[in-house]
């Protein structure tokens, strides 16, 4: 059990730290109406990690069963793809890093947050959680080490669940500090967001690297 979590946890922590929808969580909290954007939003971060994690690794169960001992072709097949993806994205996000003193272009549709329901809050959520490319290959990378080695259907509940609270964590931190204390919250939040624009190049950026080279090295050593 130790071991599964240990494989995940590096996934759902790229995950967690992903600047973007903590920015967009934050902007929400700071919106007309906070409360049922940032929830709503929440509730469909979770739901999107949740489906994606869970329907990854049922396929992953349909892959042929490999030794744990001798080569996993298969699995390691995956995971050299998925490291090779992951440091082209590393070079992708450090080159569009922004000049300093300058300040980085955010998403379009940040823009539309204040006027922005409910609806639109929990499905804008689900996408960036469950279809956005960065997320699915961490899902898949955390799906192929738990269809590949949990034994037991509570084995694999665990691990779900454990990728699933670590990777909506930093989503959630913000809606639960400002529930508890609003007005502190506030100040604390806009400067965590304009420390996380400025520098959510950088931040991906090394995370792709680490985990690309992780992910090639358990690949050459599945042959």
């Amino acid at each position: 059990m130790n071991h599964i979590i240990g494989d995940v946890l590096p996934y759902a922590v790229t995950i967690a730290i992903s600047p973007v929808p903590i920015i967009a969580v934050i902007l929400m909290l700071m919106s007309p109406r906070p409360r049922p954007l940032a929830l709503s939003f929440l509730t469909g971060w979770i739901a999107g990690v949740t489906i994606a994690v869970v329907g990854f690794t049922l396929l992953a169960g349909l892959l042929p069963q490999e030794s744990d001992d001798g080569p996993r072709p298969i699995v390691g097949v995956i995971q050299l793809v998925l490291g090779a993806l992951l440091l082209l994205l590393a070079i992708k996000q450090w080159r569009a890093r922004p000049a300093p003193g300058e300040m980085p272009a955010l998403p379009k549709w940040m823009s539309a947050i204040d006027s922005m329901k409910p609806g639109g809050a929990l499905v804008l959520a689900f996408v960036l959680a469950a279809v956005n490319p960065k997320n699915l290959m961490m899902s898949i990378a955390a799906a192929t080490a738990i269809g590949h080695v949990a034994e037991t259907a509570g084995a694999i509940t665990v691990a779900i669940v454990v990728f699933v609270v670590i990777a909506a964590a930093t989503v959630a931190l913000p809606v639960v500090m400002y529930l508890v204390t609003p007005q502190k919250a506030t100040t604390m939040l806009d400067s965590m967001r304009t420390w996380l624009t400025v520098n959510n190049g950088t931040i991906m950026a090394v995370l792709f690297v680490i985990l690309g080279v992780q992910l090639l090295g358990k690949g050459i050593g599945s042959f």
